[in-house]
Order: C-alpha cells, then sequence, then structure tokens
C-alpha cells in the first residue's frame, strides 16, 4: 500500500527501533510494545514468512538487491496499517525512500551499541548473511562505520550497553516521554516549498534534521564571531555525526558587515574551496548573516542550496522565511540582494537563552507585527502571554516563533516577490516605513535596534490611521501600553519630523513618488496605502516625540 506525504501527529505516529545486528531491536521492540500496548512486527520474520524462506536462503538464491525492494514494501505496507512497534533489518534504514517513510509515519529511535557488546551477542550465529562472508569483527566495525551516520538521523538516540532488554527498554520509553518532535510550518510557494521546523535543542540534532533535504553531504557555514563562540561547535558535533562534510566562513558581527565587500569576500572564499552547485551554504547568526548569507548562495554559482539556522527571535520569526536576502548601499538598508528560498529553517527556541532580555524584545515586535496586521485573536494572546513569554518561558516562546512564521508563511505563499499592487506581502511592512526612517536617522547603530524601531512604527502607524478616520482611536491607547508594558520604545525621542520625513521618501516602498504606508483599519485588519497627506504623517511624528 502506498503511504502519502502527510507527516502524522505524535500520537498516531509508530515507533522503529533502529540499529545495528545485535542492538536488541527485536528484544526491547517485544517489551516496548507489552508496555505500550502495541503491536509488535519484526520486519524480517515478515519477510521470511512472505517469502517462504529464510533471509540467508533469500540472499543465497536471489541476492540483496532483491531482499531490500521486499523488505522496502514490507515496511510501508506495516507502516500504513496503524500503530505499531516495528524492529526492521539492520540495512533496512540505510534507504532513503524506506527513511522517508519512517520520518512521516513513526518516531525512529538508534539502538546504539558499543561494538565489543554487539559483537558479543552476534558470536556463533549463522542466519546473519552479512555475517557469514568473513571475520565477524571487521565486518561489524565496517558496518558501524558506513551505517552511524545514517543511524544518527533518527529521531532519538538510546545508549545500548550490556544491560539486560528490561532496563534498555525502561530507558527508550523515558526517552520517548521526553522527546518533543519539533514544531513543523511548511512555506508552500509556486516554485518550491520548505519547512520551518521550531522547538528546542534543535541545533544539536541539525544534522539529522538537515541530511534529508542536503542535495550532498557537504556544506559550508556562515557564521560571525559572537555566534561562532556560543553555538558553532554544537552545529559542527552534530553534521559530524551524521557525516556532512563542512568548512566555516566567519565575519565580524554586526550590521557594518552587511556590506558589498563582505559580500565579495565570501563568494571568492566560496569559490576558491571549489564549491558546486550541490554544496549548501548553511547560515548561523541573526539577521545580518541570514541576509549576507542568502545572497552570497545566491549569487555564487547563480545559486547555491541554503539553509537558515536563524539564532536571534528577530531573525527566527522575520528575515529567516520569505526569501528575501541582500545587503546594504550607501543609499539605505537592503536595496542589493534577490529572492532566495532556503531549504529548511532550523529555529531553536533553546539559542535564544543566551540573547539579553534587549534582543528579545527586540524580536518580538515583529511577533506583535503579525498579529497587528491579520490575527485579532493572535493580538489577544499576545496581551495575554508576553511577559510572561519574555521572561523566559520556553513553551510560550516556541508557540509565537510558530503562529509568527505561520502568518508569515500564508502571506509570502500568496505573493513570493512582494509583486501584488496593493497588501499582499506589503502588508508585513506595518510600522516599516517609519521604522527605517528611524533606523536611518539614528544610524543604524545599537542605539535604536530593528524591533525597538519597528515598536515606534506600529505606534505611529495606529496613530496616524486613527488620525485619518480608519481605526478606533482606542486603538493607540491599547498598542501603545501593551508595548510599553514589554518594555519596548513607543515614542519618538527627540529626533526632527523634517529628516524623519526626508528619509521617508527615499524609502524602497515608493510608487510613483508617492509614499506608501501600511495603515489599519483595527487589530488584526491591516491594509497598503499610498493616498496618505504628509501633513498627516507629520502631524503623526510630531505628536509622538519628533519635533
Amino acid at each position: 500500500m502506498p503511504i502519502n506525504n502527510e507527516i502524522l501527529p505524535p500520537g498516531e505516529r509508530s515507533i522503529v527501533l533502529v540499529g545495528l545486528m545485535g542492538a536488541g531491536k527485536t528484544a526491547i521492540g517485544k517489551r516496548l510494545a507489552a508496555q505500550l500496548g502495541l503491536p509488535f512486527h519484526d520486519a524480517d520474520q515478515e519477510i521470511e514468512r512472505a517469502a517462504g524462506m529464510s533471509i540467508a536462503e533469500i540472499f543465497r538464491i536471489h541476492g540483496e538487491a532483491y531482499f531490500r525492494a521486499g523488505e522496502k514494501r514490507v515496511i510501508e505496507r506495516l507502516l500504513a496499517n496503524g500503530r505499531i512497534v516495528l524492529a526492521p533489518g539492520g540495512g533496512a534504514f540505510m534507504d532513503p525512500e524506506t527513511r522517508r517513510t519512517i520520518r512521516q509515519r513513526a518516531t525512529s529511535i538508534w539502538l546504539r551499541c558499543p561494538l565489543p557488546v554487539l559483537l558479543q551477542r552476534v558470536q556463533g550465529r549463522t542466519h546473519r548473511p552479512l555475517l557469514n562472508t568473513g571475520n565477524q569483527a571487521e565486518i561489524l566495525a565496517r558496518l558501524s562505520d558506513e551505517r552511524s551516520p545514517i543511524y544518527a538521523q533518527a529521531d532519538i538516540i538510546v545508549e545500548g550497553s550490556e544491560d539486560p532488554p528490561h532496563v534498555t527498554t525502561s530507558n527508550v520509553i523515558a526517552a520517548l516521554n521526553n522527546y518533543l518532535a519539533p514544531r513543523r510550518v511548511s512555506v508552500d510557494l509556486s516554485q518550491t516549498s520548505y519547512d520551518v521546523l521550531i522547538g528546542a535543542n534543535l541545533l544539536s540534532r541539525a544534522g539529522a534534521l538537515l541530511a534529508p533535504v542536503l542535495p550532498q553531504p557537504r556544506c559550508v557555514i556562515i557564521t560571525d564571531e559572537t555566534v561562532a563562540g556560543l553555538h558553532l561547535a554544537t552545529l559542527q558535533q552534530s553534521l559530524a555525526e551524521t557525516g556532512i562534510a563542512h568548512s566555516v566562513l566567519t565575519i565580524a558581527p554586526g550590521e557594518p558587515s552587511k556590506t558589498l565587500q563582505t559580500w565579495q569576500y565570501l563568494v571568492e572564499s566560496l569559490l576558491a574551496q571549489k564549491v558546486d552547485r550541490h554544496t549548501a551554504i548553511i547560515a548561523l547568526g541573526g539577521g545580518v548573516i541570514g541576509d549576507l548569507a542568502g545572497f552570497t548562495a545566491a549569487a555564487t554559482l547563480r545559486g547555491l542550496p541554503f539553509i537558515q539556522i536563524p539564532t536571534t527571535l528577530l531573525s527566527q520569526v522575520d528575515s529567516s522565511v520569505g526569501g528575501k536576502t541582500g545587503v546594504n548601499a550607501s543609499r539605505g538598508k537592503n536595496l542589493i540582494g534577490a529572492f532566495h528560498q532556503p531549504l529548511m529553517v532550523l529555529a531553536d527556541t533553546t539559542v535564544l537563552q543566551t540573547l539579553p532580555s534587549r534582543e528579545l524584545r527586540n524580536g518580538y515586535a515583529e511577533i506583535v507585527k503579525s498579529a497587528l496586521i491579520g490575527d485579532a485573536l493572535f493580538y489577544e494572546w499576545c496581551e495575554a502571554n508576553a511577559v510572561a513569554m519574555l521572561q523566559g518561558d520556553d513553551a510560550l516562546l516556541a508557540e509565537a516563533v510558530r503562529r509568527s512564521v505561520a502568518f508569515k508563511a500564508a502571506v509570502v505563499a500568496g505573493d513570493e516577490r512582494e509583486t501584488k499592487p496593493s497588501d499582499g506581502r506589503a502588508l508585513l511592512n506595518l510600522g516599516h516605513t517609519f521604522a527605517h526612517a528611524l533606523e536611518a536617522e539614528t544610524g543604524y547603530g545599537s542605539t535604536l535596534l530593528h524591533g525597538e524601531a519597528v515598536a515606534t512604527g506600529l505606534v505611529l502607524a495606529t496613530h496616524l490611521s486613527a488620525q485619518l478616520g480608519l481605526c478606533p482611536k482606542e486603538d493607540v491607547a491599547r498598542v501603545t501600553t501593551h508595548l510599553a508594558q514589554t518594555g519596548l520604545p513607543h515614542r519618538i525621542a527627540g529626533l526632527s519630523a523634517e529628516e524623519l520625513l526626508a528619509h521617508m521618501k527615499q524609502d524602497k516602498k515608493m510608487r510613483g513618488g508617492k509614499l506608501t504606508f501600511v495603515l489599519t483599519k483595527g487589530v488584526g485588519q491591516a491594509f497598503t496605502c499610498n493616498e496618505v497627506p504628509e501633513e498627516a504623517v507629520r502631524a503623526s511624528l510630531l505628536a509622538n516625540g519628533a519635533v
């Protein structure tokens, strides 16, 4: 029976034990199934029953290729008929199609055992064809070298030992109880699609999560000096565990690196490494790294595959999703770049624990922006949960990231390249016409972070909407109060209204010489408008702290 591409929810997923021969898959699988109240199946026994002969006889008469094809069909059939515990043969997980089936329908567990333990368990056994062709110790060592990087793609790894099966079974159950599958948001576009995975400790499992989508097991990590010191070793260890070769390019942190000069250095460095069109670029860092590495990937050899691993809240909920990449020009931010969609985005909420509270608030501005644009219920959720989330509630943080990413994915899917004459992807710029002017006037530095500028921009956009009679006046106080409660700025700190207007007139969102704004008709009801009187904009600036 063919298996569709639907990924089953955790409560409906089967459990598949993988590992080398002698790992105890059958002994532990039977005990696990009994304790969970699930049927148990041994794939090899099912194959023997269907073929009417032993595995050794199938190998001898028909060969390994014939056996593997039958094994694949049996595993597909077993996993298509309800929740079970399955113990396949040691080589089954090596087949890419079988791994894909298991990823969709089951939680996989690698029973990783030391070679001496495995050798002790298989010595003297003659029913394993692969062990009957030479020295068993040498064969097991070779199989371990070949298969361990693939087994490491399993969802869970449980260390095996000389302990009796009931002890390892208890360890497996504990691991299952502690396992939280990543939240998954699909970004479905006209020419491609990819997943955004959200959850804790994803960086330590990056190799397993990325291996299925990488064109080849080779990549180049682009990161900055600060992020490298915090997270690079974890990523490298994970890639090495799954056999993914990699090198690293490190640049100075911050907006000053987002230049054509840095971009050229990265491109030339990649070419010096003789990358090919199947070499993936991994962006490990915040929005600057994501934009810069993405543009590097877009331009090198006319397009390299690209992975986003954002390490700030701002980049997790905003810049890592949607495919916008680029660098700054002397005349403004992000004026040079390209659309280049990633193969996958890994949003590890655990890495956010290393961020200072100001950076978390910086990212939260983009979360609440999403709610203000098109989801009044999400805005109410933000009002109820933002303070606890910013104080370190991981579950609330992951849910906020998921909802923000899902909202942005839906908007991007409807207007991938921001070509709609109104609304569409341009809605994501709520508050940004004001924000970019504020950033330009304050020098794009640490005086005013992007999210802080967006927060002030949200107040200004709401005030402008109310001034024009488009939204209730009460919305201004509601938005201002909420942002103040989260510690975000909500007023202009004495900047010149005329200078801010001048910056707005250089904004790349100008159309036909007219200022384009995203305004609101109420919370969750944003729309684009390019018929805004300049005097109304000036009045909103002056009413909110400009001079």
